[in-house]
């Protein structure tokens, strides 16, 4: 039987899966656009320093009792580290980062990552504003 806390970390799991989701777009469009013969454990190679960086930023929320669905201040500090830390991570593992490459980065990620969040709590408001 699931109790109270095993649904709450259930909730949980929607917006790490949506920024994950964003995550992996990013790769995938880096390797279409970069490297379109190369096999697809490329998409991994490019995805990880992001995903690993994104899991960290929801966890440290989480734990600090944070709502990550939320456009500010959670969804811009998950999508800081997951950028910030990413491109450590990515730096770390051998793979290069050129000037455009940063650039293309923060602006796919800042809008992919706040874009559905920002597109969520606009549903969210239109439903609560229209009479039963």
């Amino acid at each position: 039987m699931r109790g109270p806390s095993s649904y709450a970390a259930l909730r949980r799991l929607p917006p790490l899966l949506a920024d994950l989701v964003c995550v992996a777009a990013f790769a995938l469009g880096g390797r279409a656009s970069h490297e379109p013969g190369a096999a697809g454990w490329v998409v991994l190679s490019i995805a990880w320093p992001y995903a690993v960086s994104a899991v960290l930023a929801h966890a440290w929320l989480y734990a600090r009792g944070g709502r990550t669905r939320r456009i500010w201040p959670e969804g811009v500090v998950i999508t800081a580290v997951t950028y910030a830390l990413g491109m450590v991570l990515r730096v770390a593992s051998g793979r290069g980062i050129a000037v455009a490459f940063l650039v293309v980065a923060v602006l796919f990620l800042a809008v992919t990552m706040l874009g559905w969040r920002a597109a969520v709590a606009l549903i969210a408001r239109r439903r609560t504003s229209q009479p039963s």
